[in-house]
This record gives structure tokens, C-alpha cells and sequence, in this order.
């Protein structure tokens, strides 16, 4: 790893962890924030839509026992409404999540351009660490980016990490299942065709585990091979390959994958993105099942 690289990690690592609070004696928990994906999709099965009255919304995200959020955002006002509530509510915005399409140009000029916008509002409120997953073709189609543009997207995301560095701020790369697919040859070019010190990654466990046909082994081979660059975890569970309702013991073992990441001295921002789709049972409102999920998931990682 570059010199900068370890510094860079370094730096994340304590702004992240800065703010852990005590439990019992000397121990303290890890910082907890919740990815606003959770709650758009728990809230959508009780009909109700997320943001509708975001200060309402927020005081929920609080009631569940996070610490924060990660909220999409799509402007600069976007960020300015987030932050706001947050702060309101006394939560943070340490991460958030912004689209971007870097695989052809004009578009990633453009949301390069769009995303330092976001970036230098979104600082304002504390907001370290942009993730984002450049835009598939097609979701749930059958085409896949060409090589060319597998090759522009990289050089693009390496420019938008640049950018986000001298903003002081993280780009974290981030997955779904669909870069999986053909030898999972777009997640491993974003990773290698990249500079390690500016292009970061925001591990999601459960799609890298869905995407590889549910495999825990292809899970952790990946965190032996890129681990190092991990400054963001989601937490997702699943029993049987289904989303659990609520975060806990299931398919993925995440004491191991743990494990690795202190072998490897990595100390990530956790964002707990439980969610639920066709064939999750439903048992609870949103927000016990996040806070049971917050419970558990704060075990996890102990200081």
C-alpha cells in the first residue's frame, strides 16, 4: 500500500471511530448508522413513504438507536435537507450514498461535476465518506458494460476519488450482484485498474454473498484480496438466501468476516442496511425490527 494510502486509511480510521460511545467499564461500541434503504423499503410494507415529513422520519431513525444516517443524495440541496434533520435529531451524516454513471462520456464528466457539488455541501454537515455504484446497463437484463467502457468507468472513478481527496472527503466504491456476473470481471477491474489510495471500498457482504450464487467462501477470498481498501461495511442478513427481517445469526457469518478485517488492521464505518423483500416475514414494525437489528449488530464490533 502507498504511503498515502496508510495515511488515508489512518486519518479514516480515527475520524470514524472518534466518536464510539462507553458501555460497560472500559468498553465502547462502535458509531451505528442505518442506510436510508432500509428504511424506505420497512416503511413501504406499512404504507408509508419515506421523507414524506423527514424530521418525523429521522425521529424514528433515533427512536431505533442509531447513530446516524446514510441518506441517497441527489443534489446539493438534497444534502442541505438531510443534514439538517440530522442534526436536528442529533445524528450524523458521516457517509452518503450518491448515483453516478462513469461508464461513457458526456455522462461522466457530468456526474463527476454533480457529485464534488454534493461532496462540498455534504462536508458541511460531517459527511466523510461518498459511496456509490456506478450505474448498471440494465438491471436484471442480460447486458454487460464492454471492456472499453469497463475501462472508462475506471478511469472515471479514479478521478472522482481524486476530486473527493482534496475535498477531504472518501470515495468508497460499491457493489450489487449484477458486477458478479462473467467472472465477476467489472468488480475486479474497478478494484484493480484503480489507485488504491484514492478509490476506497464500501464492502456489502450480502451482495457480494448473493452475487457469488451464496457463497461464503467467494465472500471471503474477497476481503483477502481487496480487505485493505474497506473504510465502509453494510450489514445484511439473510436465512435460506431470503432477507431476514432483522439483523442477526443467518447465512453469513459475520464474526469471521470480522475477524479478517481486524487481521488485516482494518477498522471500517458500519452502516447497517438490514432491508426486506418478497419472502421475509413480517413480524414487526420498522422500527423494532431495526432496532433489534441495531442490537445485535452492534456486537459485532466492540472497542
Amino acid at each position: 500500500m502507498h504511503h498515502t494510502a496508510k495515511g488515508l486509511a489512518a486519518m479514516v480510521g480515527v475520524l470514524l471511530l472518534a466518536g464510539t460511545h462507553a458501555t460497560s467499564g472500559t468498553r465502547k461500541r462502535v458509531h451505528l448508522a442505518g442506510n436510508v434503504y432500509s428504511w424506505h423499503v420497512y416503511l413501504a410494507r406499512e404504507g408509508r413513504t419515506f421523507g414524506t415529513d423527514l424530521d418525523a422520519d429521522v425521529r424514528e431513525i433515533a427512536a431505533a438507536g442509531l447513530d446516524g444516517l446514510e441518506p441517497i443524495l441527489t443534489s446539493a440541496e438534497d444534502a442541505d435537507r438531510f443534514g439538517t434533520a440530522l442534526k436536528k435529531a442529533g445524528l450524523a451524516m458521516r457517509s452518503a450514498y450518491v448515483n453516478t454513471t462513469l461508464h461513457r462520456q458526456p455522462d461522466a464528466a457530468e456526474s463527476i461535476r454533480q457529485v464534488c457539488a454534493i461532496a462540498d455541501r455534504a462536508r458541511t454537515y460531517g459527511c466523510r465518506i461518498l459511496v456509490t455504484n456506478p450505474n448498471p446497463i440494465r438491471w436484471g437484463g442480460t447486458e454487460d458494460k464492454s471492456d472499453d467502457e469497463l475501462r472508462i468507468q475506471a478511469r472515471a472513478l479514479e478521478d472522482l476519488g481524486h476530486a473527493l481527496k482534496r475535498r477531504g472527503m472518501v470515495l468508497a466504491y460499491h457493489n450489487h450482484d449484477i458486477e458478479l456476473r462473467q467472472a465477476a470481471r467489472e468488480l475486479h477491474h474497478m478494484m484493480v485498474a484503480t489507485d488504491e489510495s484514492v478509490v476506497k471500498l464500501c464492502l456489502d457482504a450480502h451482495w457480494i454473498y448473493r452475487g457469488s450464487g451464496n457463497s461464503e467462501v467467494a465472500l471471503l477470498d474477497f476481503v483477502r484480496l481487496y480487505g485493505r481498501r474497506v473504510v465502509e461495511v453494510h450489514l445484511r442478513q439473510s436465512h435460506s438466501g431470503t432477507w431476514a427481517e432483522v439483523f442477526g445469526e443467518g447465512d453469513i457469518d459475520y464474526h469471521n468476516l470480522f475477524a479478517e478485517l481486524r487481521r488485516l488492521r482494518v477498522r471500517p464505518h458500519l452502516v447497517l442496511e438490514q432491508a426486506v423483500e418478497e419472502g421475509t416475514p413480517r413480524t414487526m414494525p420498522a422500527v423494532e425490527a431495526i432496532r433489534k437489528s441495531a442490537d445485535a449488530a452492534r456486537l459485532l464490533w466492540v472497542e
